[in-house]
């Protein structure tokens, strides 16, 4: 039994690119031709999906233990399969079985379904979506979405991603339902995230209609005002936007020489956006010059710095030993990295086993929103007034 998920359609508006087509309308007609690209995490991310669905077809559906075992076989041979990831597939299977125990709770007759195709058409033009996991008793019908990734968190509040499956779910069901709340939950197991956005019907049905169909009509024709912002961190087009170029250097035009508290303050939530800016048009640049013979005004191909390295480190050895030396004395046994020895042994088995010799030092002090879940290191001068 193979359950693949790479080769699935998308639609031109795809809910996970809501973020990008609701606030950027014609991004989406001016990136057409250029190809997606996939990359390492998203694979990943693309196999936990698969060894999650194995699961609930065991659990939840008629796959037999052998059918299961003989499927979980096959998936410890993938090139992506590791104890630490089949670890956060079972958080997350487990975080499910939570949600399936309330839906009980409320009505003995609970509906499942898993990886689900959606159709968002009556609020997006021709665009459809996957469900991971929805289920439905008592009025009250919860979308659930895994998030392997764990480069940014994700919240489920106000997410258009999850309210577009939330819809499509809807409109599945709702011939045969009386749904009168919609729950939306994102699950991101390998950083402790999990939350919930729970909205009345009427409310997001709504939103559906006022708020994003306009919106997707404007970019499934192409047209709209650019917008640029943090929406636009997986637009095609990102390198070499115009209005993206302008939106990273709006600096505040005014008399004073120096830039005040507040414009420091707003100029830091952007920081992060221009550094990757500046990343991407170089990369972009770099691509363009080495394999479309392209040329900038100023500026030549060169071949970067290089390190040494040994072709044949066993020949080396030899020569060495043979020279007199001794073996100990050329080479090093050192253990694996931690994250290397967590992948190998499992997250929660390792740190059972060598928790008493695992310190975690303090991490050197850094910048961040003031809605970042960590607590504030430095407390202002007012705080500090206030407790004396």
């Amino acid at each position: 039994m193979k359950l693949d998920h790479t080769n699935r359609a998308h639609a031109k508006l795809s809910a996970s690119g809501a973020k990008q087509w609701l606030n950027c309308p014609p991004s989406i007609k001016a990136s057409e031709g250029i190809g997606d690209k996939t990359s390492v995490f998203a694979e990943e991310g693309t196999f936990a999906h698969e060894l999650s669905e194995l699961y609930f077809k065991h659990q939840y559906e008629d796959l037999t233990d052998f059918e299961f075992n003989k499927a979980f076989n096959n998936y410890q041979h993938n090139q992506y399969y590791s104890e630490e990831l089949r670890e956060y597939v079972e958080e997350y299977v487990d975080q499910v079985e939570e949600k399936y125990n309330e839906a009980l709770a409320r009505d003995s007759d609970v509906i499942t379904m898993f990886e689900t195709r959606l159709d968002l058409g009556r609020y997006v033009p021709e665009s459809f979506g996957t469900g991971d996991v929805i289920i439905y008793s008592g009025g009250v019908l919860e979308i659930v979405d895994l998030k392997y990734g764990k480069g940014v968190e994700v919240s489920a509040i106000d997410n258009p991603q999850l309210r577009l499956y939330g819809l499509g779910a809807y409109e599945l069901l709702s011939m045969l339902y009386d749904i009168h709340t919609v729950k939306m939950t994102i699950i991101q197991p390998r950083l402790d995230n999990f939350s919930t956005e729970e909205l009345q019907i009427n409310t997001l049905v709504d939103w559906g209609l006022e708020y994003v169909r306009p919106r997707a009509e404007l970019a499934f024709n192409g047209e709209g005002e650019f917008k640029a912002g943090e929406h636009c961190r997986f637009c095609k087009i990102k390198h070499s936007c115009r209005e993206r170029a302008r939106y990273m250097q709006d600096v505040p035009n005014k008399p004073a020489h120096l830039l005040s508290d507040d414009e420091i303050a707003e100029l830091l939530y952007k920081l992060p956006d221009i550094k990757k800016w500046a990343d991407e048009v170089e990369s972009y640049a770099l691509e363009q010059m080495s394999e479309h013979d392209k040329s900038y005004d100023g500026w030549k191909l060169v071949e970067g710095r290089s390190q040494r390295k040994m072709t044949d480190e066993k020949a080396i050895k030899d020569l060495l030993i043979k020279e007199g030396y001794k073996p100990e004395n050329v080479t090093e046994t050192k253990l694996l990295s931690l994250t290397k020895l967590e992948k190998l042994v499992g997250k929660k088995s390792f740190n059972t086993l060598a928790s008493d010799y695992i310190v975690k030092p303090q991490g050197k002090l850094t910048l961040a929103k003031a809605s970042d879940r960590r607590p504030a290191i430095k407390q202002s001068a007012e705080d500090d007034f206030d407790q004396i």
